[in-house]
């Protein structure tokens, strides 16, 4: 009998148990790295921002009310929190802010502003206070009569200034000028809190000029300091304040209601026309609108909080959101004061539809590197296909039960590769039913083909030849 014909094996491919195992690796590979990318946008967008701000001197009420908000944001973990830089004074902490060592600085607002500086808050206004002490008594026991009475007086005197700092000389210059009064006829003499009972005493000054805020402690001890004898001082009216402010729009015109340093009789006996400043809160103009915006909003969140034991607190006031504002408003600010604050959505609603797009598109790529990577896959799955095929053929004309088992065997193991592939994906679904039509062509031809040899007798055994007798 002829030899059958060549039965070629079926490609190896990989175990599907290994490629199960592989997808199930990646698959956790890739949902550990999604929740270690959220957790770390959590941990950063909920973590707290530090922010330096510039203050100064120690001691002052700028000092004291920075403080409180420190411990505030701190105590009640807001998302911003403060860390005080103590300077020499207003001018140190603005220098500090346009040279970029902090984040925020107090600054005068009739000081030189830094031109990175952008308002955040209104700390408090202060007003120019002017008044004469109250006159001594003369011998005989009879008050003197004041010799100053008005602003223009005051040329050819001694003025003592409350503070140390150049700014408040010069506010006093502008007003000496307002009223034609060249200052180089005035003497100045700068003077801390603690020397001023001493030099109304020695009739060392004429008058004496203060600024801070209208309820500021230092400027009621100073004018209780300077009263005789229950006499009140004479305070002294801007009447100009408003050409001032016309002229110098870092002021404005503001009076000093009766009775605000107290006293019987009240000091002042009537309302007192002056001037008025404010310090602010700044920022550098470069930072973050969204770290702004939420400092703002704990700050005036917080006020209420801390006014019983701060009463300066209930001074902070919104910033000045017009164009044409001394100080322009930072955008984080103008936004929580006009109520535009963004929202989640609206920050970050940009990234998020490029980062589905992103997705999208590295989706795509994704399948098209997938598909890319099974065509070996693909290429083994059509030539086992031809081989079965080819099989139908054979077993239509084999006469071997050994060989048709052997073949459908190996149908088995080509129908077992085929499925898993269309597990994985690199054949479609139109694939699997022609591989099907195959594969029940194959086993029709086998069934018939055995049928065919049960049928048919065995052939009889030959027999040898019988020799020939000689």
């Amino acid at each position: 009998m002829t030899d059958g014909p060549e039965v070629i094996g079926p490609v190896g491919l990989p175990s599907p148990r290994s490629v199960r195992r592989k997808m199930t690796l990646i698959t956790l590979a890739g949902t550990l790295a999604i929740v270690a990318a959220v957790a770390g946008a959590y941990y950063f967008a909920m973590k707290p921002v530090p922010l330096r701000i510039a203050v100064g001197p120690q001691n002052s009420d700028d000092v004291k009310v920075v403080q409180a908000l420190v411990q505030a944001f701190s105590r009640d973990h807001r998302s911003v929190r403060l860390r005080p830089q103590i300077t020499d004074g207003a001018t140190a902490s603005a220098q500090a802010l346009a040279d970029g060592k902090v984040d925020l600085a107090v600054i005068r607002g009739d000081l030189q502003v830094p031109k990175n500086a952008r308002a955040v808050a209104t700390l408090r206004k202060n007003v120019a206070v002017l008044w004469v002490p109250a006159p001594a008594r003369t011998a005989r026991g009879k008050k003197a009569a004041p010799k100053i009475t008005k602003i223009p007086d005051l040329s050819g005197k001694r003025i003592g200034v409350i503070g140390k700092t150049q700014a408040n000389v010069n506010l006093l210059n502008i007003i000496l000028r307002q009223y034609g009064v060249d200052p180089a006829k005035v003497t100045v003499v700068q003077f801390s809190t603690t020397d001023i009972g001493e030099a109304v005493k020695d009739q060392k000054v004429d008058a004496f000029l203060a600024a801070g805020p209208v309820n500021s402690k230092i400027t009621g001890d100073a004018i209780q300091s300077s009263s005789r004898d229950g006499s009140t001082p004479t305070f002294l009216a801007i009447d100009s304040a408003d050409a001032i402010a016309q002229n110098y729009p870092v002021y404005e015109s503001s009076e000093i209601p009766a009775g605000t340093f107290g006293g019987a009789p009240a000091r002042p006996d009537d309302d007192v026309k002056t001037i008025s400043f404010a310090h602010h809160i700044v920022a550098r103009q470069g930072l973050s609108e969204v770290t702004v915006s939420a400092l703002t909003r704990q700050l005036f969140a917080i006020r209420q909080q801390i006014i019983n034991d701060f009463p300066l607190a209930a001074k902070i006031e919104t910033p000045d959101t017009d164009k044409d504002a001394v100080i322009p408003a930072h955008p984080g600010a103008a936004a929580y004061v006009d109520g535009e604050e963004k929202t989640f959505l609206d920050r970050y609603s940009d990234y998020i539809w490029w980062s589905l797009m992103g997705l999208s598109a590295m989706g795509s790529a994704g399948a098209w590197f997938a598909s890319y990577f099974r065509r070996d896959e693909r290429n083994v799955n059509v030539s086992q296909r031809d081989r079965l095929l080819d099989m139908i053929a054979i077993a239509r004309k084999c006469d071997s039960l050994e060989e048709l088992d052997s073949m459908q065997t190996e149908a088995d193991g080509i129908l077992r590769d085929t499925l898993t592939c269309y597990e994985h994906g690199a054949i479609q679904e139109g694939t699997l039913t022609a591989f099907n039509i195959a594969l029940e062509q194959f086993h029709n031809a086998v069934a018939d083909r055995k049928a065919l040899i049960g049928m048919t007798p065995p052939e009889p055994a030959r027999q040898m030849p019988r020799p020939l007798a000689v």
